[in-house]
Formats: structure tokens, C-alpha cells, sequence
């Protein structure tokens, strides 16, 4: 009997394992399959509703998510974290390459046994080598040997401090932040070579203006390129401001109207972008002379801030710019853009010796407060240390 019950236990044993074991996989596999079929299905749908939705917000021409040079100024636009450098940390870091070409060098110069000629001839190269410029280089080094002479000073090592003084010097004379005169509105003129970063300047600008409380305009003038007034029209939506554009048209016209906008909303500034155009276009030159002919007389002493934004990475043909330009409009003010992507940092010294001029900012990145007010004992400690 006992024989008979234990046979009966054994034999039914194996087929409760059996069965759960059949059972134990077909839940897991159940589960998964709705997990798997619900996921993606949430996040497909999101998205075409925003996407739907979005030109209907605005009645301002859509950017193109083909166009890359589109997409690099929305990029730009995101905010960056704060507090993660300082103003002069931000520059420092932005002139690391002019920093790498000049102060490198000059750390292996001062290193020499003697003040000579030798010396000298060294230094002047590498002043010339940053694109600091023949008259600024020879400005400088004479400055030194007077000091040099004076003091008697028979150290290399003492002469770092001395370069700097006299180059903070130099740069003090273009040393000149934008004031911004209660004229309903101040009229900023933009200009510039094709490729200089001015409508990314704008957009910069439109926000450093608008954290010191003043109300904003832009008259997209540049009519010549058709992704000109898609990125302005990007810069202004994110910086809350208006856009003045045209599909086609005369630039005099769109800036006409831009400016009578802004005079009847009693806007603060109204910045006038225009197409890039090269020096030695003249019949470009004479239509832009046009323009701020149409600004005057729009409005009273227009435009009150001609301002040319410089690429640093042209060097010394930044000066052919200044020159042209100069001539044609009366430049104010400059902005010097890309100096984090450049070895010729020196071009401001050339700049500030050649043909002085106010620069009121520094490109020093993509980032939209990467747009710095220019100091010239920042700017310099920025370029040795």
C-alpha cells in the first residue's frame, strides 16, 4: 500500500513542475508584446501634433530644417548654463588660439640670456606672425626699447609686463561701449562683408540690448539672401522682438518701413540688417550709401550707429574693409566676430594704430552671450596668460 502511494506522489509530482514551467514563460512574453506595441506609439504622436501646430502660431515664414546654416544659428540660440565662467574666463577661453600663437612664443623669447637685436627681431615676429601689423609692431617695439633705455633694463623676463602695458595702451584708444541716445528709436546700421557672422551679430545684440531693458526692431534688409530673413526671423521669436521683412523688394523700402514702425510703437532701437557686400563692389557701395540716405530721411540724424562687423579670421584685409566701408557710410562702431576660431587676434592692435575706430564688441563664441563688451586689459591678459 505504502508501495503504491509512493509511486502515485512521484508520478504526480513531475507534472505540476511541467505545468508550471509551461506557464511561467507565457506571462512574461504577454506583457512585453503591450509594453512594446504601446511605447512607441505615444512619442509618434507628440510629435506630429507640435509639429502640426507650429506654423499656425505664427504667421512668419517657417525655417527650413534642410538649410544648415539655419539650423547652426537655432543651435546657437539655446541658452547656455551660467555660472560656468566668468567674464574674463569667458574670453580667456575664447582666444585660446591667438593665445597659442603669441604668448607661447613670447614665454620662450623672455627666456633669453640678453636684450639685442636678436631679441628684437624675434619679437617683431611674432607680433607679426598674430597679425598684430607692421605699424603697430614697430609702435610697440619702440616703445619698449624707449622703456628699454630709460630704465636700463637688462632682464628679458622684465619686458613681458612692459609689452602688455604698452599693448593695453594701444587698445585703450578703441576702448568704446555703444551708447544707445533716446532718439525713439536709435538706429543701428549693420554692414559687412558676405560671411562676417552679421545676422548671428544681430540676433546677439537684439538680446544683449533687450537684457538692458530697451525694446527692439528688426528690419530685415538684406533682401538678396533668402535665409537671411528666415534666421532673423528665428532670432527674433526666440529674443520676443519684431521683424520687419519682405518676400522681394528694395532694402531701402523694407528699412523705410521698419523705421516708421518702430517710430510709431515708440521702439528704443531699430536695427537694420543689410546684405554682405565686398569693397571693391562699388556699385554695391553706392546702394548702400542709398540706404542710409532713406534713413536720414525718415528719421532725424539716422542711422545714429553705423556699425561693421569684421571677421577676425581675414587679418590684415580687415583693414581694406574698415577703409572701404569708412569711406562710404562714416563707420562708428565695430564688432569683431569668430576671435575664438582664429589665431589673429593681433588684427585689434593693427586696427586700434591704423585707422581707430570704436569697437564695442567681441565675438568670442556661438553661444547668444558669447557677444562680449570690449575691455582692453581683459582682451590683452586674455591673449598672454
Amino acid at each position: 500500500m505504502f508501495e503504491f502511494l509512493k509511486k502515485l506522489v512521484a508520478k504526480e509530482k513531475p507534472k505540476k513542475t511541467k505545468k508550471a514551467a509551461a506557464k511561467a514563460p507565457a506571462k512574461p512574453t504577454t506583457k512585453p508584446k503591450k509594453a512594446a506595441a504601446k511605447a512607441p506609439a505615444k512619442p509618434t504622436t507628440k510629435p506630429k501634433k507640435a509639429a502640426a501646430k507650429a506654423p499656425a502660431r505664427h504667421t512668419t515664414k517657417e525655417t527650413s530644417e534642410n538649410d544648415d546654416s539655419l539650423k547652426k544659428n537655432i543651435i546657437e540660440l539655446e541658452p547656455k548654463k551660467k555660472g560656468l565662467f566668468g567674464f574674463a574666463e569667458k574670453i580667456k577661453k575664447g582666444l585660446t588660439k591667438t593665445r597659442e600663437k603669441l604668448a607661447s612664443p613670447l614665454t620662450e623669447l623672455f627666456s633669453f640670456n640678453k636684450i639685442d637685436n636678436s631679441f628684437y627681431e624675434e619679437l617683431e615676429t611674432i607680433l607679426l606672425t598674430a597679425d598684430v601689423g607692421i605699424p603697430a609692431t614697430d609702435l610697440l617695439i619702440s616703445n619698449v626699447k624707449a622703456s628699454v633705455q630709460k630704465d636700463k633694463i637688462v632682464d628679458p623676463k622684465a619686458l613681458k609686463e612692459l609689452l602688455k602695458k604698452n599693448m593695453v595702451a594701444l587698445l585703450s584708444t578703441v576702448e568704446e561701449q555703444l551708447v544707445v541716445k533716446k532718439t525713439s528709436p536709435f538706429v543701428i546700421m549693420m554692414v559687412g562683408v558676405n560671411g562676417t557672422g552679421k545676422t548671428t551679430t544681430i540676433g546677439k545684440l537684439t538680446k544683449y540690448l533687450t537684457d538692458q531693458n530697451q525694446s527692439v526692431l528688426i528690419a530685415a534688409g538684406d533682401t538678396f539672401r533668402a535665409a537671411a530673413v528666415e534666421q532673423l526671423q528665428v532670432w527674433g521669436e526666440r529674443n520676443k522682438v519684431s521683424v520687419i521683412s519682405q518676400e522681394t523688394g528694395d532694402p531701402s523700402a523694407v528699412i523705410f518701413d521698419a523705421i516708421n514702425s518702430a517710430k510709431a510703437k515708440k521702439i528704443d532701437v531699430a536695427i537694420a540688417d543689410t546684405a554682405g557686400r565686398l569693397p571693391t563692389q562699388k556699385h554695391l557701395l553706392d546702394e548702400i550709401t542709398k540706404i542710409k540716405k532713406v534713413m536720414a530721411k525718415c528719421h532725424e540724424s539716422a542711422p545714429h550707429e553705423v556699425m561693421l562687423v569684421i571677421d577676425a579670421n581675414t587679418g590684415q584685409n580687415a583693414i581694406n574693409q574698415l577703409k572701404a566701408f569708412n569711406e562710404a557710410l562714416g563707420v562708428t562702431g565695430l564688432v569683431i566676430t569668430k576671435l575664438d576660431g582664429t589665431a589673429k587676434g593681433g588684427i585689434l592692435a593693427a586696427i586700434a594704430k591704423e585707422i581707430p575706430t570704436p569697437i564695442r564688441f567681441i565675438g568670442v563664441g556661438e553661444g547668444i552671450d558669447d557677444l562680449r563688451i570690449f575691455n582692453a586689459k581683459e582682451y590683452v591678459e586674455a591673449m598672454f596668460e
